[in-house]
């Protein structure tokens, strides 16, 4: 079969980490054959088809040069065996515009994965809403009185904008209030734009969990990023340290709560994340994770990953 990838630059990946590179290396290893483009590249031509300037590339073996060009060429999504929608977050326009293009290349044929209408119905924070019953105390509000009501009952909260990666613009306001106006002011913009405030949960300590789901199915590790020091966001990318490990019997709860749902809308990975007992966030763009899992428990996540694309409809 013949993979495309729609990702970042090649050249920015940090392999020893990269999911998107993992899933490559466990694809050509089984024989596919392995494309990349940016989204930037994608083009429809009036009367045509959606197409993309594509890079046809050898995985080397080598951590300093990892990739080869066999070959550049304009060729037609459908083409491909599978298209792998991998572009990280920002959900912005540009990335929603992606989407509709890549909309239009599966009604030409291309089997895209995540389904590009599924990536645009589940934005990565307000998706979890639909989910109540997993969740903790949530408001989504542009109203600064809503979000004062809100702290008036809970005292300890998080505040985070709608469309953050990585831990970027969190705040927690601990039961005195302090500066919760002025964070509430730079979140909202003055009441022009949509925040989520979340009941302060203290499990963070023990980290927030990577739930990873593949067609459907639970990862049986996950990856639980532990805040360090007097830090309070666990990203890894804002110095979280990762630990794997076996999931509790509330995660599998959740994850064969969720997964089947999320599976049948055309989701072909996500990865839920749990503090303590509740799902704070359902990461459809380009969930991570695989290799951290791997490396620390053996599970070959992206051998799972590969047989579930090879046996996708």
């Amino acid at each position: 079969m013949n993979i495309l990838f729609v990702a970042d630059p090649l050249e920015h990946f940090k392999i020893y980490k990269d999911t998107t590179f993992a899933m490559m290396r466990e694809l050509q290893k089984r024989g596919h054959r392995i494309a990349a483009c940016e989204p930037k590249q994608l083009s429809w031509m009036r009367g045509g088809l959606i197409e993309a300037d594509v890079r046809a590339i050898t995985l080397t073996g080598d951590a300093s040069d990892w990739f080869k060009v066999d070959g550049t060429q304009r060729t037609a999504l459908k083409d491909f065996g599978a298209v792998l929608m991998r572009k990280d977050p920002p959900f912005d326009a540009e990335y929603i515009y992606a989407t509709h293009l890549l909309e239009q290349a599966e009604r030409e044929g291309a089997r895209v994965f995540n389904k590009p209408a599924a990536l645009r119905d589940h934005p990565e924070k307000l998706a979890i809403m639909e989910f109540a019953q997993f969740i903790g105390p949530t408001l989504v509000t542009s109203s600064a009185a809503d979000i004062q009501r809100f702290h008036a009952v809970h005292k300890d909260i998080i505040l985070k904008p709608l469309d953050g990666m990585g831990g970027m613009g969190i705040f927690r306001v601990r039961a005195d209030g302090l500066n919760l106006g002025s964070i509430t002011e730079t979140l909202n913009r003055n009441g022009t734009q949509s925040v989520m405030v979340q009941k302060f949960l203290p499990e963070i300590v023990r980290g927030d969990k990577r739930v990873l789901v593949i067609g459907g199915q639970p990862v049986p590790y996950s990856l639980a990023r532990i805040p360090q020091g007097s830090e309070v966001r666990a990203n890894l990318a804002a110095g979280g340290k990762g630990v794997a490990q076996p999931l509790s019997n509330r995660d599998r709860e959740i994850a064969q709560a969720l997964g089947p749902v999320l599976a049948a809308r055309g989701l072909l990975l996500v990865g839920i994340d749990v503090i303590g007992d509740y799902v704070t966030e359902i990461n459809v763009t380009s969930p991570t994770c695989f290799q951290e899992i791997f490396q620390q428990t053996g599970f070959d996540v992206p051998a799972m990953f590969a047989d579930a694309l090879e046996a996708a409809p």
